[in-house]
């Protein structure tokens, strides 16, 4: 069934509206990548504990180590924020998801109909510390 959900996230990042964007930090390199909720199936869903909505977005964090062959996952911190254009901020809480050697963050977020938002997000591990920040807009379907 995990695998399913890596599927998933591998599909929904060759879609062109949320296509999956890349940040090195240092040695690191960050994934991130952000999708209504009901582009998962309802079993994925239930399996990650994540909330299926018309008003449900996904944000998703891979952290990568750069310096090692291979490019493994690594741990971790993430903490963030989402502001829309009205200036109302709504944190972000991210949870680690693993899959064998594959590390997910993943944070959840409710929106209305056409509501865009600035995500930064910052990203600590060992040594490494930065920041990303990208826009999206989500659309009720």
């Amino acid at each position: 069934m995990k695998w399913l959900f890596s599927f998933a996230l591998l599909l929904l990042t060759a879609l062109p509206a949320q296509a999956e964007q890349v940040t090195n930090i240092g040695n690191l390199e960050v994934h991130y990548s952000s999708f209504p909720s009901t582009f998962l199936t309802p079993e994925i869903a239930n399996a990650y504990r994540i909330q299926r909505s018309r008003y449900s977005a996904v944000v998703n964090v891979t952290v990568l180590d750069a310096s090692q062959e291979g490019k493994p996952a690594v741990t971790a911190t993430l903490s963030g924020q989402a502001k829309n254009l009205l200036g109302s901020i709504r944190n972000l809480s991210f949870r680690e998801v693993r899959e064998g050697d594959a590390i997910y963050y993943i944070a959840e977020l409710s929106h209305a109909n056409e509501e865009s938002f600035t995500f930064t997000i910052d990203v600590f591990q060992g040594g490494n510390s930065g920041q990303i920040a990208f826009k999206q807009t989500f659309f009720v379907d």
